[in-house]
């Protein structure tokens, strides 16, 4: 029996050396016990030497990704796991593409637990002001990591937060930044954490104001607020009250009468509905592309439709996604994404770790395209000319909201946002750089994902789906 003690429950580098030893001297993972070295030693301990040689291994790129993301999960039986697929890849080089192996499965489901366990990270860590040496200020964060990703994920704050000095207290390890030079201390208690600063009022202030009552789905909230986040959050003594009179306040908002859109932005929409819009007349505000395709001419698609769909986002939102055209709930609602299709993106969202809230989503075609048959509107695809007509506003919608990133959902949405088609199975999985220089990326439309009748072709599209959609989150991390 080996067994193999590493320095730290996140030391990926002593795994893969010690991994690579016992592979290639043919030890068996029944043969293995792995532990973490606690500092007393170890009588029957067999350290692995490494063989080398010809009977080297190598492995795949996406192996070694897997595994460095996997060794910071929680569960004492990662490092087992990692050996045994490690053992069988030499013989089954296309191991991890097999989706229903069972190893594969557990480390794949470890891998998205620990990205959403950094992204829990990056959107619910709160600092709070402190005094520093010298009288400059300073900021402390305490948090507790569903997963031992403090160390991966301390960069991201770096490079948001570059001129603050700051640190996150975690009860792994506590990662500091003085502006110059990001370094890791011993894990900390929520004793050493800074109580209540006077920026929390406004925060709290703020939420409050921003809280929309008619979107409230506690299901969802809790799926992407936690509740074990909570206690470290200042909005989350709110929440209670808040959702309490969400039915009140939703009961309020519709009884009010609708709100005129101002003369300016109806003499905008007006304008660049036009078949040629002059030079000037591009819309500058959302608000105004909203009502411009409402009054859009430019093609012939108006004339069947109930109504122009738009995007909707925030107007800083990094991220866009774009689809290929309303569907027939989305014309009947005038919103982007909320029937099936739009279903199988959240879904898809949630388990990318993609937070739909700060991506703007919109379609290549503002109108909804369709025949009839009998009572129902069944889709069909828009042609060419349709296309570009539409582009001039999904232009103004990217120049507006100027993302980093643009993934284009389906054909449609492909000639839209690139100009030209292309293969989404060959372009998948890449990013492309676009001319106002936001990097571009090709995957499937939900709807396809939907059509697909084979159950293991559906899997397995689905499962690509979601990979592109963690990809094109990544690029903006």
């Amino acid at each position: 029996m080996r067994v193999v003690r590493l320095a730290s429950e996140t030391d990926f580098e002593g795994w893969r050396e010690a991994a690579r030893a016992l592979r290639t001297g043919g030890v068996s993972p029944a043969d293995v016990v792995w532990t973490v070295d606690d500092g007393a030693a170890d009588l029957f301990a067999e350290p692995a030497q490494d063989e080398g040689g010809a009977g080297a291994i190598r492995v795949s790129r996406s192996f070694v990704d897997l595994a460095q993301r996997v060794v910071l999960h929680r569960s004492p039986a990662r490092f087992d796991l990692l050996y045994r697929l490690l053992w069988r890849l030499p013989e089954t080089p296309h191991l991890l593409a097999q989706p229903a192996d069972e190893d594969v499965v557990r480390a794949r489901d470890m891998e998205r637990q620990v990205d959403r366990a950094a992204h829990k990270m990056k959107a619910f860590v709160r600092f709070r002001s402190v005094a520093a040496a010298a009288g400059e200020e300073a900021y402390v964060a305490w948090f507790e990591p569903a997963h031992r990703v403090t160390e991966a994920t301390a960069p991201f704050f770096v490079r948001r937060f570059a001129n603050m000095r700051f640190s996150i207290l975690t009860p792994d390890v506590c990662a500091h930044w003085d502006t110059e030079t990001l370094r890791f201390t011993p894990g900390a208690d929520p004793a050493d954490a800074p109580a209540e600063d006077a920026l929390e009022a406004f925060w709290r202030t703020y939420y409050a104001a921003t809280f929309n009552p008619a979107r409230v789905r506690l299901s969802a909230m809790r799926k992407e607020m936690p509740k074990r986040y909570w206690r470290n959050l200042p909005e989350a003594a709110l929440i209670p009250e808040l959702t309490r009179s969400a039915q009140a306040r939703t009961e309020t908002m519709v009884a009010q009468s609708p709100s005129e859109p101002a003369r300016r932005i109806v003499r905008a929409a007006r304008r660049a509905s036009r078949d040629a819009p002059y030079e000037g007349s591009a819309p500058a505000t959302l608000a105004e592309i909203a009502a411009g395709v409402d009054a859009c001419r430019r093609c012939h698609l108006w004339k069947d439709a109930t109504q122009g769909v738009a995007g909707e986002g925030p107007e800083t939102a990094r991220l866009m996604f774009v689809g290929e055209q309303p569907g027939d709930q989305e014309d009947l609602a005038g919103k982007p994404f909320v029937g099936p299709a739009g279903q199988m993106f959240d879904r898809a969202l949630n388990e990318a770790g993609v937070p739909r809230r700060e991506a703007y989503v919109t379609n290549a075609v503002k109108h909804f395209k369709h025949e009839l048959r009998g009572k129902r509107r069944l889709h069909k695809t828009p042609d060419a000319p349709e296309i570009e007509a539409c582009r001039w506003w999904l232009e103004a919608e990217r120049r507006i909201v100027r993302p980093r990133v643009v993934v284009a959902l389906g054909a449609t949405a492909v000639r839209g946002v690139m100009g030209k088609s292309l293969p989404i199975g060959k372009s998948r999985g890449q990013a492309f750089q676009l001319e106002d220089q936001a990097q571009g990326v090709v995957t499937w439309h939900p709807s396809y994902l939907l059509r697909v009748p084979d159950a293991e072709a559906k899997a397995r599209a689905y499962a690509e789906f979601v990979q592109d959609l963690r990809f094109a989150w990544s690029l903006i991390a």
